[in-house]
């Protein structure tokens, strides 16, 4: 098991089957929905001006009802690792907040220059929230604050999956509470649901002229049951319910299919054989010649791990944690690992005829890293430009990323 962080940043002041992996280890420091999951973002929200993004307006949509949305033009999706708000995380925000509840936008404005010039950026909301007002906690049971989810969407996150190890640490209210604000804040979700309606729904979401499907499973929740007679509340793992999901949303109209899963063996650079084993079976899955899946995205092993195209498909094993307190491995030694992490970009081109494959024409990685000295996250390439002495944890994680060969087969370090 993982161990809480050994101390603060600073004082006072984010189912339906069988678990495919083995590993239940908490992560350490260790009424019907409204807007439903099928159109992503409410149809009525008015699309945001977003000064980073050099004056582009950006609208994530949802994927139905878009008069005008431009057929055959592609896009740019990023995704981003695990965000676990430890206690000392949770002060932090605190103290940015001056006194004021909860602000995480300062600690993640390191991200917002890769974020939000995507068409689709997609976050892992590792853990629940708690009620307005608190209580919060950290590890082992986690509850944020709902201000997280506000944080999400002025970083220019889209959507977000919610399946992990940790949907269940505060019951179905939990899980309930946590895509409320989800949808208050505008960020769609996968992975958990409120209803069986909704978990039977892809969640679907306009970028550039495709329709992109987000489906998001955990090898488990730490050995928290499902609530009474909701089964289908987390996704979890299971190959062929994946697959099934998959052709379920091309059905659906998707024209991309992202599956977000929290698997693998924590504090494991390489990816395990559960890993290995379920990306080539899910990458090889086609119906009429085509692919079943497009893009797997790995969260959960707190450390990052390699990206492989498998079967013409890329697959992140772990992009690492975004946001986490002073980590400690299984040896009880604080390990900095788990403050790295690396952020996907993919750019999509559409197919030269209906019904083929959206292609992916450029992968990229960058390589960040969370200090939590200032409580910030850091683009670690952008903080070498400015003179920072971050070169080593930057190699260390490019060496990692690239380890499974990626770099001959066209992935690139990206700013």
């Amino acid at each position: 098991m993982t161990k809480h962080p050994k101390r603060p940043l600073r004082q006072g002041a984010l189912a339906l089957t069988t678990a495919l992996l083995a590993s239940a280890a908490a992560c350490a420091p260790a009424a019907e929905p409204g807007a439903p999951a099928a159109l992503g973002r409410p149809a009525d929200r008015v699309p945001r001006q977003d000064a980073s993004a050099q004056g582009r307006t950006r609208t994530p949509s949802p994927a139905a009802g878009i008069p005008g949305a431009p057929a055959g033009r592609g896009f740019t999706l990023v995704a981003s690792g695990d965000v676990l708000p430890h206690s000392s995380v949770i002060g932090q925000a605190a103290a940015d907040a001056d006194g004021r509840g909860y602000d995480f936008r300062p600690m993640l404005a390191g991200a917002k220059s890769v974020v939000s010039r995507a068409d689709l950026a997609i976050c892992h909301m590792e853990t629940v929230y708690g009620r307005d007002g608190g209580p919060y906690t950290g590890y082992p049971t986690f509850k944020s604050p709902p201000e997280l989810a506000d944080a999400l969407r002025a970083t220019g996150y889209d959507s977000c999956s919610t399946a992990s190890n940790h949907t269940l640490d505060d019951g179905e209210a939990g899980l309930r509470r946590t895509l409320d604000a989800l949808d208050r804040a505008g960020v769609a979700h996968a992975g958990s649901a409120r209803t069986a309606a909704e978990a039977a729904r892809p969640t679907l979401l306009r970028a550039g002229g495709a329709t992109v499907a987000q489906l998001a499973y955990t090898y488990g929740t730490n050995g928290f049951p499902l609530p009474d007679g909701q089964p289908w509340a987390v996704g979890l793992i299971d190959r062929e319910k994946i697959v099934a999901d998959a052709r379920a949303a091309r059905r659906a109209g998707a024209d991309v299919v992202v599956v977000s899963l929290h698997w693998g063996t924590e504090w494991q650079d390489e990816p395990d054989g559960q890993q290995l084993a379920l990306g080539r079976a899910l990458t090889a899955s086609t119906t009429g010649g085509r692919p079943d899946v497009d893009l797997i995205l790995g969260t959960h092993a707190h450390v990052p791990q390699a990206y492989e195209k498998v079967n013409g498909t890329w697959v992140v094993y772990g992009m690492g944690d975004q946001v986490a307190g002073t980590m400690v491995n299984y040896s009880g030694e604080q390990d900095p690992r788990g403050n790295q992490g690396s952020v996907g970009r993919f750019t999509f081109a559409p197919p030269a005829a209906p019904g083929r494959r959206w292609r992916v024409t450029k992968a990229e990685f960058v390589p960040q890293w969370f200090d939590v000295a200032s409580g910030r996250v850091v683009n670690l390439n952008a903080a070498i430009r400015r003179g920072a002495e971050l070169t080593e944890v930057r190699d260390r994680i490019r060496r990692v990323v690239l380890s499974r060969g990626a770099a001959g087969q066209g992935l690139r370090m990206g700013e």
